[in-house]
C-alpha cells in the first residue's frame, strides 16, 4: 500500500535455483543475477523477452514464484459486470466499443447492473468486478448511484469497479481532479481500481492503436493518486498486437517504478491480445511460447508487485495451468459472464466455477487459496 518501502531498498531475496536449468547463453548473466538478490533491469528484461529457452525461462520465473508465494494459487468468487459498450475512444485493437447510436450499442440502468450482480443468490460472491468505457455523455451520478446500487445487491462484495483510464476520463469531463472523483466513489463503496486501460505504455503504439486515450504516464499518475488514498489496483499489459519486445520491457519497468513509489499495485495480469473483430484482424494471436515467456518475464520483472495473474480467459484453462510453473500465483476467478475478450473471439467459456478452479490448480501440484479481492485467504479450515 502507499508507503511502502521499495523492492531495491529492501533488497531482494536470492532465488534458490540450479543454474544448470539454463540453457541459453544470453540468460545465465541474468540468472546469476537473480541469485545474487540483485534486481533485473533493462538489458536482462529483453533478454527475458526474446529468449526461446522456455525451460530456463520457467526454472528462474518458478524460483522467484516459490520465494514469494510458495505453492499457494489464488483465485476468487467474482463476477464481471460491464455496463456499458459505449465509448468515445474508438481504439483500434478494441472489438467491445460501439457508437452510441450502433449495432450492439447498451448501457444498463443501475438497477439492471443491480439484477446481474444479485443473480446466483448461492455463489458466495467475494468480489464484483466492475468495468466499462469512457461514455461521452455520462456524469458522476450514473457512476455513483451504480456503486450504490451494486452495492447494495451485493453487501458482501468488494466493489473493484474502473480503470485508471476511466477515472482520468470522468475527470476531465467533469472538470475535477482525478483524486477528488476518486474520493467521492469510496464514499459510494468502491475499494479497489482494477488494472485494465494501460495497454502498452509507449507512445508509438498509443500513437497509432488508441490516441485519444489516456497517456501512459497519466494511467501511472492516476494509479499513484488512487494507491495514496488506500485503493489497491491491479496492473495490466495488453501484448501480441504491434508493441516490440523492448517496449514491453519499458511498460514492465514504469510499473516497477511506480510500484517502488507508491505500493499499491495487488498484481499483473498480462492479457494475451485476440484480434477478432478489431481493426487488427489481420495479426496472429499469441504463441504458447510467448504467452509462457511473458508470464515468466513479468514475474522476473516485477519483483516488488506481489502477484501474477494468469487470467484463464485469454490464455485459456490449459496454458493459464502451465502459468503456475512460470511464475503465476492466481487464476483470477470465476467471473459468471465476461463480455469484452468474447467480442475479440474468445473460444474460452464465459465462466469457471469453483470446483474447476480448484481442480485446474490441485492436478498442477499447487495449493488453491480461496481469497478476497485484498488477497486475504478465505479458505475454510
Amino acid at each position: 500500500m502507499a508507503g511502502q518501502e521499495p523492492a531495491l531498498a529492501q533488497g531482494l531475496p536470492p532465488l534458490e535455483l540450479n543454474p544448470g536449468l539454463v540453457s541459453d547463453p544470453g540468460l545465465k548473466p541474468v540468472a546469476a543475477k537473480l541469485i545474487a538478490g540483485e534486481r533485473l533491469d533493462a538489458a536482462d528484461g529483453l533478454a527475458l523477452m526474446t529468449s526461446q529457452d522456455l525451460l530456463g525461462l520457467g526454472a528462474l520465473a518458478h524460483a522467484a514464484r516459490l520465494a514469494k508465494n510458495g505453492l499457494a494459487t489464488h483465485y476468487v468468487l467474482n463476477r464481471q459486470i460491464n455496463y456499458s459498450n459505449i465509448c468515445g475512444n474508438r481504439c483500434t485493437f478494441c472489438a467491445f466499443w460501439r457508437e452510441p447510436d450502433g449495432e450492439g450499442a447498451y448501457l444498463l440502468s443501475p438497477q439492471e447492473a443491480a439484477a446481474l450482480a444479485a443473480e446466483h443468490p448461492e455463489m458466495d460472491l467475494a468480489e464484483l468486478h466492475i468495468v466499462g468505457s469512457c461514455h461521452p455523455e455520462l456524469g458522476l451520478d450514473y457512476y455513483c448511484e451504480l456503486l450504490r446500487a451494486l452495492g447494495a445487491a451485493r453487501p458482501k462484495a468488494t466493489l473493484k469497479a474502473f480503470t485508471a483510464a476511466e477515472i482520468d476520463h470522468f475527470a476531465c469531463r467533469e472538470g475535477i481532479s482525478a483524486r477528488e472523483v476518486l474520493k467521492r466513489f469510496m464514499d459510494c463503496g468502491l475499494r479497489a481500481l482494477t488494472g485494465g486501460g494501460a495497454e502498452v505504455f509507449s507512445p508509438r503504439v498509443r500513437a497509432k492503436l488508441c490516441p485519444t486515450k489516456t497517456s501512459g504516464q497519466r494511467w501511472l499518475e492516476v494509479s499513484g493518486q488512487a494507491h495514496a488514498l488506500g485503493l489497491p489496483t491491479n496492473a495490466t499489459m495488453l501484448y501480441g498486437h504491434i508493441e516490440t519486445p523492448q517496449e514491453r520491457v519499458e511498460h514492465l519497468l514504469a510499473l516497477r517504478d511506480q510500484q517502488d513509489l507508491s505500493g499499491g499495485f495487488s498484481a499483473f495480469i498480462p492479457l494475451a491480445f485476440h484480434p477478432d473483430n478489431t481493426g487488427l484482424g489481420d495479426i496472429s494471436r499469441t504463441t504458447g511460447l510467448d504467452d509462457l515467456r511473458v508470464v515468466a518475464a513479468s514475474r522476473l520483472l516485477l519483483d516488488n508487485i506481489p502477484h501474477i495473474k494468469a487470467y484463464w480467459v485469454m490464455l485459456g484453462p490449459k496454458v493459464a495451468q502451465v502459468a503456475l510453473n512460470f511464475g503465476a500465483d492466481d487464476l483470477d476467478g470465476t467471473i459468471v459472464e465476461e463480455r469484452i475478450t468474447h467480442t475479440a473471439g474468445a473460444t474460452t467459456a464465459k465462466g469457471m466455477t469453483e470446483a474447476e478452479l480448484r481442480h485446474l490448480i490441485t492436478s498442477a501440484g499447487f495449493v488453491p487459496v480461496r481469497r478476497d479481492s485484498f488477497y486475504r485467504s478465505l479458505e475454510q479450515d
